[in-house]
């Protein structure tokens, strides 16, 4: 097929609020190289990493075409992808970097091809979000049945698919979310508790987990919140408990003094899911896993909402005021 010269993405040049991202309709269109295939976009993942890559608190080299996922079809082979099995006209999820974007030279390496019956927009829905979830459980902190789990940010994009992997391992969870219409979308998902930390009872939250626990206190915390929940996360967590902070909505975990954590025997984790996944076979592995648990419809999505390419920067306004539930994604030819 004949393919464009240029196309539309977004690109950020320097660093700064939302206001930096630029929507261009004449950024060229990448040729695929060693190992890589070129990539329609049929819809880009929108995820708090972004705009930590926008703001500098991930440094990266600019200018930069922001996005860490997509789902599309292959318009293009480049060398050395034969071990890989794909051929165009495949569709595909993948992870890495330039997303927002109409295409993108993708390595094959950390792409996947979407199983029949699930839609490109549930795939990109719950690629980077649903792996991390699960590597969140299996890996950083592996839970059993009946253990106490505190989750926040349980209405946002990992934080509704981590919720029902939890349920689904049979973990007794409490969730916490700002606002009615969090805390009702939180409780559908099948949560024990559900602690809306915006109303007065729910400012305290310490307490209120520490009473649902009688005192006990969780077995791991999930926090990706960061600065205004990481002192409260360590005060909850029991004896010989784990807190587990994977992302910084509200800005990074302080330097924290490891005597903090020598009372009660605390364990910390900082992972990030490229670490679990820096294999083709781990890769592999854990797409297993997420794809069968939405072909069963064990888990399920929720799409805030699908925003043109031209609106990249009510996106990220919206993401950063927590004003979404669930995952935005960009539909990059709009």
């Amino acid at each position: 097929m004949s393919l464009p010269s240029f196309q539309a993405a977004v690109v950020v040049e320097k660093l700064g609020g939302p206001e930096v991202l630029e929507h261009r309709t004449d950024y060229p269109v990448p040729t695929p190289g060693d190992g890589q295939v070129l990539v329609r976009n049929a819809v880009s993942g929108i995820n708090f990493i972004d705009t930590y890559f926008r703001t500098g608190l991930y440094p990266s080299a600019k200018p930069e075409v922001l996005g860490r996922e997509a789902a599309g079809t292959i318009v293009a082979l480049g060398p050395n992808t034969e071990k890989h099995q794909l051929k165009v006209g495949d569709r595909l999820v993948w992870l890495g970097p330039s997303a927002y974007a109409e295409y993108t030279a993708v390595s094959a390496a950390k792409a996947v091809k979407i199983p029949d019956g699930l839609s490109e927009e549930t795939a990109a829905a719950s690629f980077m979000s649903g792996l991390t979830a699960i590597t969140l459980v299996q890996e950083t902190y592996k839970v059993k049945k009946d253990e106490w789990v505190l989750l926040h940010a349980a209405a946002g994009g990992v934080g509704i698919l981590l919720s029902q992997v939890l349920k689904h391992l049979g973990a007794k969870v409490i969730a916490t979310a700002g606002g009615k219409e969090k805390v009702a979308l939180v409780k559908d998902l099948g949560v024990d508790h559900v602690i809306d930390y915006r109303d007065e009872k729910g400012k305290d939250w310490v307490k209120l987990v520490k009473e649902i626990t009688n005192g006990n206190g969780v077995d791991v915390v999930y926090d990706s919140v960061g600065k205004d929940t990481w002192e409260g996360s360590l005060e909850v967590v029991k004896r010989k408990g784990t807190v587990v902070w994977f992302g910084n909505s509200s800005g990074p975990v302080p330097p924290l003094p490891l005597p903090r954590l020598s009372a009660k025997c605390i364990k910390i984790a900082r992972p990030s899911l490229l670490g679990y996944i820096e294999t083709r076979e781990e890769l592999v592995y854990y797409c297993g896993q997420l794809f069968q648990l939405l072909t069963s419809e064990k888990v399920k999505v929720r799409i805030h909402n699908v925003y043109p390419l031209t609106q990249i920067r009510q996106a990220h306004q919206d993401l950063e005021g927590r004003k979404t539930t669930g995952k935005l994604l960009l539909n990059p030819s709009a």
